[in-house]
């Protein structure tokens, strides 16, 4: 009764200092990125996967510290592990996308085809890449949603990353007029409020041209350049 107890015991306290530890150290590197970040100019993507591996590590460290100190449980894992062929076949299966998903998350955070803080247009959503972890990558969509996409598929999506090379975007709006309105008059109502509007660089070429015939509209589209695209 006293060796069952002792083994609780041992793995309770294991396991309460590995999350303690774990905290400290990821508060301590959190801490220590942001400075590193804000004197050397450090990238936040690649110090916010750093992070999580190790943290990650520490808890793998705890889980082996509690198979080792207590001999049942390590006799039983190496008894486990000498016949796990055929299991660890099954488990290497089913863990497949989670495995590629972080490969994928440490992919990103190497090339960094995009950052965190970037402004993506991905899967037909726009918005602000808020968070990389080593399963998925959290993008705030302009609608405030939170879209999560695992890294294996956002790493082969074609992204369009509105934060590299030129700030400057040719962009368009449409608009939707009756049949029977003026198209010259629409145009010309477009453009003066194209060249009232603040953001729209007004050095920069203008126009707006009938793009198509809709059921109940004449679809005109107004190109222009505006500084940059506005982060979600």
């Amino acid at each position: 009764m006293r060796i069952e107890i002792y083994y609780v015991v041992a793995i309770l306290v294991i396991a309460i200092a590995t999350f303690v530890v774990a905290a400290v150290i990821n508060r301590i590197l959190l801490r220590y990125f942001r400075a590193v970040s804000e004197k050397l100019k450090v990238d936040e993507t690649t110090y916010a996967v750093t992070r999580r591996l190790v943290v990650g590590m520490v808890y793998f460290g705890g889980l082996l510290l509690i198979v080792s100190v207590i001999p049942a449980v390590s006799d039983f894992t190496v008894a486990l592990l000498a016949g796990a062929g055929f299991g660890a076949i099954v488990v290497g299966l089913a863990a497949q996308e989670t495995l590629s998903d972080h490969i994928a998350g440490i992919s990103i955070a190497i090339s960094r085809p995009f950052q965190m803080g970037d402004v993506l247009t991905v899967k037909g959503e726009y918005g602000t890449v808020e968070d990389i972890s080593l399963r998925h990558t959290i993008i705030k969509t302009w609608e405030n949603k939170r879209l999560i996409i695992p890294n294996a598929i956002i790493g082969n999506e074609e992204i369009v990353n509105w934060s590299i090379g030129d700030l400057p975007v040719y962009w368009h709006v449409d608009f939707g007029i009756a049949y029977d309105a003026d198209i010259d008059i629409a145009r010309s109502i477009i453009l003066d409020e194209l060249d009232k509007h603040p953001d729209v660089m007004q050095e920069q070429n203008k126009k707006a041209d009938v793009v198509g015939l809709s059921d109940f509209s004449v679809d005109l589209r107004a190109y222009f350049w505006v500084c940059d695209r506005p982060t979600a």
